[in-house]
């Protein structure tokens, strides 16, 4: 998870902490801080401590030249003294630099001696001495003696070229450091100033978080009506809800009753009617079964008698019962279930007109907080944070615009490093193809003025790398000489003390740095040293810490809301939230309960499905068939009176059929849910009143106990929210806004630049190169005496069989 999102959702649980923070159910206890904002940190490259293996070899020789501890005192004095040419002073610092004096007087010496000494060899084999007179004696041993110089030389020479190959790869490494040192410098400049930039910002962090708490509790006090409304709404539904609902359920009853009796009367409306019908029918068969011209009708007369609608409905013993719904409907038991439920639905409303002016003090003791709370950036030196990043810029801003020019030095210095390398490999190179072609045209019994030109060329190689090693050794020297100084005294007077800190202790003495004490600087009283700085940003403590901030910012005098928080929780525990008092059903709605469930379990129902089954069987049609078939056997106005007649009965069935039986069918529905419901409808009022006497006795004893409870946990909760910011805002300030670990990081990277890439790489270079120095004095010795067993000679010598045979007298033959 990035740093993104982690702050966006630290904020969306502030959010939904103070949202929720109305309801003491859902009302944490602790707040989960987001992460504060870090640096943006580029990449610091940080190379090994060694140099290859060089730099410990190089460390360990100049940890000999000067074994004395860092002059402390010393460069204290050097400072303070107003006469640094002083005879103590000058004592001292020649005593402490001691050891680059012995090694100073040997490169003089060195300097000094090697060309004098070349001149005066020059001279001497001119006059031909020092191995210039080109005569041999050939001795026993002369083989064992040119084969031990052989391998002497070829050893030396070995120890040149790997001193050479170190110089190369040191000039390499230089190089590429001085291509990369300015783009990494910026790089750790910039780091840095990213944390100095970060800082202000980690703090605006802070504020506008505390900020967000303060805005959110303001906005859950000025919804007080329904925030804590709906937690005392919640605290009373548990009781009153059960109730209402029971209630109801019990009008609901009311309601299918009154619709059952509604239907029983609809459905006799509709018998009434069609039984008149049915009357005016039969009296008119009953007139043409009597008419004189009917033939044989007598037989029909006790049919006609039975004919009827089968039965009707008899609503006599629901008179009873329509009493008591018709009085149960007048008491309206939904308007007092309505007005249940409107108490609680204008709770919310109740407690907004109960804490208007409560509400009004309170915001503006939470405007004071806030403005409390951004008192903290007044006392915190952000100027000097922006004064300082200003500096980096301007440093950044030189650093590329000289970078140019270090470039184009870089380049000429490693041009000329290469030289002096190149010209110690010419040496190498002449002393190996010496060694090379005097051994390959050498015949060891051959006399020495008849060697071959391979062997003369080989020894005329080793006197070549003789006369570069006498023309440029002095040069060289001069060269390892200022390195030597410059690269020593960096290494021993600044790396290394910079890496055991008493660099740092140096800076902190009072008086070196004219008007630098860090103590001071920030107005502490504890004794602040650049020492005890780095070593907190090592281990990345807070800005607070490392900077002994508590002795300049009372932070607790600006977090401290506890004295505004007394206010708010004062003003709003003082408001006085009454609800108004309500009875959900009286003792005449009571009454009449009772009285409809006693009367409805009173009622036959079987008996009336009975009459409904029965008046369900009616058939009509059968009596219409016996006058069709009577007609039939008829004519004239009879025939015609009793087919009509016959028509008449079919339409009757056919109306009781379309309108009857579909509300007969509906009415036996009704009538068996409300048989289900009369079987035990006396403990379903004694429950409901129950229920009602439980919830209505709660309303008159716990009611105002419910609201001041509620009323409390709200008012805590905020209260919590304030004691909770001020802890939070307490601990993030004081531990992690500004973990300096960036600055501890920038110091080593710059440390890191200039000691293990720069000083170790030249010192290598160097060190290298005086190397191959030393070793050039014994590669001249020996190669001017190897040659002489290579290069072909002017006088003879002979030694044949232990013999030697010399005709001619020594002396005769040097030249006169």
């Amino acid at each position: 998870m990035g740093t993104g999102t982690r702050l966006i959702l630290g904020v969306v649980n502030l959010l939904l902490y103070l949202r929720l923070c109305a309801s003491a159910e859902h009302c944490p206890g602790e707040i989960m801080p987001p992460e504060l904002e870090g640096p943006e940190s580029g990449s610091v490259y940080i190379s090994p401590n060694d140099v290859f293996f060089m730099s410990s070899v190089v460390h360990s020789f100049l940890s000999t030249v000067q074994p004395n501890p860092f002059p402390k005192d010393l460069f204290i004095q050097l400072l303070n003294s107003t006469d640094i040419t002083s005879k103590t002073t000058i004592t001292q610092v020649l005593r402490y630099e001691l050891g680059f004096l012995v090694c100073v007087a040997i490169g003089i010496l060195y300097i000094l001696l090697m060309p004098l000494i070349g001149l005066c060899f020059a001279c001497c084999r001119c006059c031909g001495n020092c191995g210039g007179y080109m005569y041999q004696k050939q001795t026993k041993s002369i083989n064992c003696r040119r084969r031990c110089f052989y391998w002497i030389t070829f050893l030396i020479t070995i120890f040149i070229l790997a001193g050479n190959v170190c110089m190369f790869l040191s000039n390499t490494y230089t190089h590429e450091n001085m291509s990369t040192a300015p783009g990494e410098f910026n790089n750790s400049l910039k780091n840095l100033q990213s944390y100095v930039n970060t800082i202000p910002k980690q703090i605006d962090q802070v504020l506008n978080e505390s900020f967000v708490i303060v805005d959110n509790v303001t906005y859950n006090i000025k919804e007080i009506g329904p925030l804590l409304g709906s937690d005392i709404q919640r605290g009373l539904e548990g009781v009153i809800i059960p109730a209402l609902d029971s209630a109801a359920g019990m009008a609901q009853i009311h309601q299918n009753t009154s619709l059952l009796l509604y239907t029983l009367n609809a459905t006799q409306k509709d018998l009434d009617l069609l039984d008149s019908n049915l009357t005016r029918v039969k009296n008119h068969i009953n007139m043409t079964l009597h008419n004189p011209g009917c033939k044989q009708c007598a037989h029909l007369q006790s049919d006609l008698d039975r004919l009827s609608l089968g039965a009707s409905i008899n609503l006599s013993s629901l008179s009873t019962l329509q009493s008591a719904v018709d009085q149960a409907n007048e008491i309206d038991l939904n308007a007092q279930i309505q007005k249940g439920k409107d108490f609680l639905e204008n709770i919310p409303e109740t407690v907004t007109n109960a804490t208007t002016d409560s509400v009004q003090k309170v915001q503006q003791d939470l405007q004071t907080i806030k403005r409390q709370i951004s008192g903290v950036t007044r006392d915190i030196p952000l100027d000097q944070l922006n004064e300082f990043s200003n500096t980096l810029s301007g440093v950044q801003e030189d650093t590329q615009k000289y970078t140019p020019t270090i470039d184009m030095a870089e380049r000429i210095r490693w041009i000329i490093a290469i030289v002096l390398c190149c010209l110690i490999l010419l040496v190498v190179v002449c002393n190996l193809l010496g060694l090379v072609f005097g051994p390959a045209g050498l015949a060891p019994r051959k006399d020495p003025t008849d060697r071959s030109s391979t062997a003369n060329c080989g020894g005329l190689f080793l006197m070549t790398g003789v006369g570069f090693s006498f023309l440029f050794s002095w040069i060289f020297m001069i060269i390892v000489l200022i390195l030597f100084v410059v690269g020593g005294n960096m290494y021993t007077l600044v790396c290394v003390p910079w890496k055991s800190q008493e660099l740092f202790q140096l800076i902190d003495t009072p008086g070196v740095i004219p008007g630098f004490q860090l103590s001071q600087s920030l107005g502490l009283t504890t004794k602040l040293t650049i020492s005890d700085v780095y070593n907190d940003c090592e281990i990345n403590k807070s800005l607070w810490d490392t900077l002994h901030l508590e002795e300049i910012i009372n932070l607790n005098d600006y977090l401290n809301v506890s004295k505004y928080t007394g206010n708010v929780q004062e003003a709003l525990k003082s408001s006085n939230v009454t609800l108004p008092t309500i009875v959900l059903l009286d003792s005449k709605t009571q009454k009449q309960l009772r009285r409809f469930s006693a009367t409805a379990s009173s009622v036959n129902t079987s008996s009336i499905m009975q009459q409904e089954i029965t008046l369900s069987a009616t058939n009509l049609s059968y009596f219409a068939d016996k006058l069709d078939s009577l007609a039939n056997t008829q004519s004239g106005t009879v025939r015609t009176e009793l087919k009509n007649e016959a028509n008449d009965l079919r339409f009757i069935q056919d109306q009781f059929n379309s309108i009857i039986k579909p509300q007969l069918m509906v009415l036996h529905s009704e009538i068996e849910g409300f048989s289900q419901i009369v079987s035990h409808i006396n403990g379903t009022v004694e429950n409901l009143l129950e229920k009602l006497n439980s919830a209505q006795d709660f309303l008159n004893n716990n009611t105002t106990q419910t609201v001041k409870s509620k009323l409390i946990d709200f008012v805590d909760c905020q209260i919590g929210a304030f004691t909770t910011l001020a802890e939070w805002a307490n601990q993030t300030i004081t531990e992690q806004v500004g973990r300096c670990g960036p600055v501890a990081v920038t110091v080593n990277s710059v440390e890191n630049l200039l000691c293990s890439q720069l000083v170790d790489s030249l010192n290598a270079f160097w060190f290298s190169l005086g190397w191959c120095m030393v070793f050039l004095i014994p590669s001249i010795i020996f190669s001017v005496k190897l040659a002489k067993f290579y290069r072909r000679m002017k006088y003879r010598d002979e030694f044949l069989n232990d013999i030697m045979m010399s005709p001619i007298p020594r002396v005769t033959l040097k030249p006169q």
